[in-house]
């Protein structure tokens, strides 16, 4: 990753709505949710909630699959995944070991 997108999914996430969208997402798992009701579940109206995911999908940490006349989002964790290690590349003055909690509790298989 490099700076230009680390900043980009930093400053998508630095917004209170797309924060919430996508730990909703991320809570979610693998399934994700349509669009519709990730509006729903946050109580935030459609067209907006379509500019909030579009800026996360651009900055790479949802993922939209068309299903129908309906768009499900899932929260990308390879893109999450790929920000923190950017975010961790020269952790620890040299010493990644110490890193490793860190490291372990961001680790999952989705």
């Amino acid at each position: 990753m490099d700076k230009t997108t680390a900043l980009r999914a930093l400053a998508a996430l630095g917004q209170d709505t797309r924060l919430e969208v996508f730990r909703l997402l991320v809570r979610t798992g693998a399934a994700g949710l349509p669009a519709g009701e990730i509006a729903s579940r946050l109580g935030i109206i459609q067209n907006t909630m379509s500019a909030h995911l579009k800026v996360l999908d651009h900055a790479g940490l949802v993922r939209a699959e068309r299903e129908g006349r309906s768009i499900r989002y899932v929260a990308d964790m390879t893109g999450f995944r790929d920000l923190l290690a950017y975010l961790m590349e020269d952790c620890c003055n040299g010493a990644p070991e110490l890193c490793q909690p860190v490291i372990q509790a961001v680790t999952c298989n989705c």
